[in-house]
């Protein structure tokens, strides 16, 4: 929950992603450690990823994530 982390259902584990906030373009790097996701999106960012962006406030976000390594 406290670490920048996120949830897929198909990636390997570990990957890291870069996610971006669609609304004001901050992006963090967040390491997929799980499966998932538990929402109906196909990533799950954890709540410190999530506060890294500065989306906490709606509790979901348009993001866009790609593969780093």
């Amino acid at each position: 929950m406290y670490q920048l982390s996120a949830a897929h259902p198909t990636l390997p584990i570990p990957s890291y992603v870069r996610v971006t906030n669609a609304a004001n373009g901050k992006s963090v790097i967040v390491r997929i450690n799980d499966r998932g996701p538990y929402s109906h999106a196909d990533l799950d960012l954890s709540y410190a990823a999530f506060a890294h962006i500065e989306s906490t406030r709606k509790g979901n976000a348009t993001v866009c994530w790609r593969v780093v390594a």
